[in-house]
């Protein structure tokens, strides 16, 4: 192996001095934010605190190798690491555990987080790109405590892409690939799937990780013995150990928590195996200490034998490292020189506790004073709203007994003498319902913006590019429209990537892809190991560097692998930075309609239910998919794309500006014209569903038809309820179970649009049974709504209007 950083380093005894010291200085200062923080919570000023106490040693050591353009995907006990490389001061800390939201105060999440999730901020306020290559980056924590995991995968396979890939900008995102992602777990919590997933794959595809087990025994209460088949977690990883001459594995490397030199040294040769060599490295930090426990939630004294409470105590890491520093001698040119003297250590831990005291208060005070402020603000608009209503000063009396104010209080306050003084319409309360609109809209700012991109790329600023047809079009399986438009994508954007499951070799298992390995090479159109969960990760890791990854889930019901992901960690990515982050990842499956309970699924509800924040996308079709892949890469948000599953082998005419044309997202279409009623659906049961409208023509019944194309956002026109104020009636066509995402459409159509006061008749719902499909057409055709069902159900609400004329089927 080649020489090491600590082998390298040559310093004089002077600067290696003022290092051990700045690390002593440094781990104290985190120790007390620690101390501090927890009687921050357990005095009411805060609600909940978890610390990064008893790790400070290994991240320190850490943050040494961590460079510019280097990327962490962790956990929330990282609050040294995060320290050292300058995304966390004292006083942002603070901001944090009071929820803060200021960004300027509270630059990770704008008070959204709970304390100990940590972010760096990777846009400008415009939500373009900062240049990641400047700046240490931290993408944002989640709190799933193996869910950082998948992500990290991508933030260091992006180093890999890198190295071959070029485009205009790429210097903003990477040094050509020198880059190494860093990664942290509690040892419990490699029990997790995702966490073998991650690692597996990263050894398949040898990329520069470095993984960092902080393992204290314990996973909250319960001991390792219990967590995993053994209680070693590097006894367990040593089959992941690469051997001598293979390009396959990992590096496994081991020290203790409270050994200065032992971790210096683990994190300089893990360095150099990732950065170096592209090798992913395991570090297992063993007797890591808790001195305060899990969190302010509960005591470890309740779960620790006293024999282990004294061993922490006497193995914490800084009394060990102040221990190291005080015994140290060196003799240069003939004299003994010492690191530093027990006052000069005492003189640094006084320091600390002062500097971290005045943090604490400066944080609180700017929290504060955001409080009463507007508490001063809103007092003497109420107190003049007393002559109007008697009730009004028992409500600011109630508010004055509140001994620690928050924002809610102070809202509580002018909503309830907003109520109390309904029916009047003084010019006191005009100025007080003012007032109200005013903070609410800033609050709503600071708690509900940036779900989605307010960027001038936010997927509804895309504009519609129609596909263009000539004679010279020709009839395709809409495979080859795909296929085509996927060809045209990767020669325009160099940054676009696709893999996934088949996606290489041989273009997707419905050819979808073919030939595009060949031509674009197996780093742009790769295949995978089968692991959604990754697969997902990968993309998100990605997208978070600059890429435009296309993630392909194989089949829709296997998103259900990578669902977690999708709903804790991409959905949320610009919400929780409130707008600091972005994941522009596109995920690409195939479902609906076809055979067999695990290939034809439609669990749109819960994709719906937890995924906001991602665009679902409907195609009815190929080239309407082709169009939103147009339109989601010059966007910067995140995208679902359902394609047809029994689509790929049906014609459609290929437009002639492939790669150009786009569908916008959040517009509906009509698809045929009716007067009677409103049919809404999506997807592969488009189809049916035109089958049924011709047969119901013959019928009697005019149906106008729908297409919902894109379910979140959904029909931001208001085109729906403009035809069910023609029609009167509407129905629901949905392939999903009773109850599901027709429950959601029927939300959007008749609340949100107020579809509800033009309906003649109550609205219907034609859904899937409530079992998964069964196998072969008939299995299809009696699991799902057929045309006969919807003849059959649409009819019957004519029948019940007019049962003369259209008298009872059965």
């Amino acid at each position: 192996m080649k020489t090491n950083y600590i082998e390298t380093q040559s310093v004089s005894f002077e600067d290696f001095k003022k290092s051990v010291l700045e690390d002593y200085r440094l781990g104290r200062v985190s120790r007390e934010m620690s101390y501090l923080g927890r009687r921050e919570v357990l005095t009411g000023k805060a609600k909940f605190g978890i610390f990064g106490d008893g790790k400070e040693l290994p991240q320190i050591a850490m943050a040494k190798v961590f460079r510019d353009g280097d990327f962490r995907s962790g956990y929330y006990r990282d609050q040294t690491f995060s320290m050292a490389v300058g995304a966390v001061t004292i006083e942002s800390f603070f901001a944090q555990l009071y929820a803060d939201t200021s960004v300027e105060r509270e630059p990770a999440s704008g008070g959204r987080q709970m304390n100990g999730h940590y972010a760096t901020r990777s846009l400008n306020e415009d939500g373009s790109w900062k240049n990641l290559t400047q700046q240490k980056n931290i993408s944002s924590d989640i709190s799933p405590t193996a869910g950082q995991m998948p992500r990290l995968l991508g933030l260091a396979y992006a180093s890999k892409i890198y190295k071959e890939v070029s485009f205009e900008g790429v210097e903003k995102f990477s040094n050509q690939g020198r880059e190494v992602a860093f990664g942290t777990i509690g040892d419990a919590s490699t029990a997790e799937g995702h966490f073998w997933e991650t690692l597996n794959a990263a050894c398949a595809l040898q990329v520069p990780m470095i993984v960092s087990i902080w393992d204290d025994g314990y996973g909250i209460s319960v001991p390792t013995k219990n967590q995993r088949a053994k209680a070693d977690i590097s006894e367990m990883l040593s089959g992941f150990q690469r051997k001598e001459g293979e390009n396959q594995g990992c590096e496994i490397i081991t020290a203790k928590a409270w050994d200065y030199e032992g971790v210096l040294n683990a994190y300089a040769r893990a360095e150099q195996f990732a950065r170096e060599e592209s090798i992913p490295v395991v570090v297992h930090i063993t007797e890591v200490t808790q001195p305060q426990g899990h969190s302010t939630s509960g005591s470890h004294e309740r779960y620790k034998s006293q024999e282990r409470l004294d061993w922490e105590i006497e193995f914490d890491g800084l009394k060990k490292f102040r221990e190291w520093i005080l015994g140290y001698e060196a003799v240069i040119e003939g004299n003994k020189e010492i690191i530093a003297t027990e006052e000069e250590l005492d003189t640094i831990e006084k320091e600390a506790k002062k500097a971290v005291k005045d943090g604490q208060k400066k944080a609180w005070e700017n929290y504060q004073k955001e409080i009463s402020d507007l508490r001063d603000k809103a007092m003497p608009l109420v107190k003049k709203m007393i002559p109007q209503n008697a009730e009004i000063q028992s409500i600011i009396d109630k508010f004055n007994k509140v001994i620690s104010k928050s924002k809610k209080d102070v809202f509580h306050l002018v909503r309830k003498t907003l109520l109390v003084t309904r029916g009047s319409h003084t010019i006191e309360r005009q100025a007080l319902q003012q007032f109200y609109k005013e903070i609410s809209s800033v609050e709503k700012n600071h708690y509900s913006s940036h779900l989605y991109s307010e960027s001038q790329w936010k997927a509804t600023n895309v504009k519609e590019i129609k596909p263009i047809y000539s004679d010279s079009s020709e009839e395709v399986d809409g495979r080859v429209i795909i296929r085509n438009n996927f060809d045209k994508i990767f020669a325009k954007y160099p940054e676009t990537l696709v893999f996934g499951e088949d996606s290489g070799n041989i273009g997707d298992v419905n050819q979808g892809l073919e030939g595009m390995q060949e031509k674009y090479g197996e780093l742009r159109v790769a295949d995978t190991g089968i692991r959604e969960a990754t697969i997902l990760g990968q993309g998100i890791g990605m997208a978070m560097r600059g890429l435009r990854p296309i993630a392909e889930i194989q089949y829709l019901d296997y998103i259900l692998y990578c669902l977690q992901g999708m709903s804790d960690d991409l959905a949320t990515v610009q919400y929780r930075t409130k707008g600091g982050q972005k994941a522009p990842v596109i995920i690409r499956t195939r479902g609906h309609r076809l055979e067999g309970i695990w290939h034809s699924g439609s669990p749109m509800a819960g994709i719906l239910n937890l995924s906001r924040g991602i665009n679902i996308l409907v195609p009815r079709n190929l080239t309407k998919a082709a169009g939103f892949y147009n339109t989601m890469l010059k966007s910067d948000e995140p995208a679902l794309i359902v394609e047809c599953l029994n689509g790929y082998r049906l014609k459609e005419k290929q437009p002639d500006n492939l790669g150009e044309f786009t569908v916008p997202v959040g517009r509906v279409e009509v698809t045929k014209e009716g007067t009677d009623i409103t049919v809404l659906t999506y997807g592969s049961t488009w189809r049916i569903v035109m089958e049924a409208a011709a047969e119901l023509e013959k019928l009697g019944i005019s149906a106008e038809v729908i297409d919902v194309q894109s379910l979140i956002p959904f029909d931001l026109g208001h085109a729906i309820v403009e035809s069910v104020k023609k029609t009167n009636r509407l129905a629901v066509i949905d392939e999903d179970v009773q109850g599901g995402a027709s429950a959601y459409i029927l939300q959007q159509v008749l609340e949100k649009q107020q579809a509800f006061r033009y309906l003649d008749s109550a609205p219907i719902t034609v859904t899937a049974e409530d079992h998964r499909p069964a196998y072969a057409s008939d299995g299809d055709y009696f699991s799902k709504p057929s045309a006969d069902d919807m003849v059959e159900k649409i009819y019957a609400v004519f029948n019940e209007v007019n049962p003369k004329k259209f008298p009872n089927i059965f």
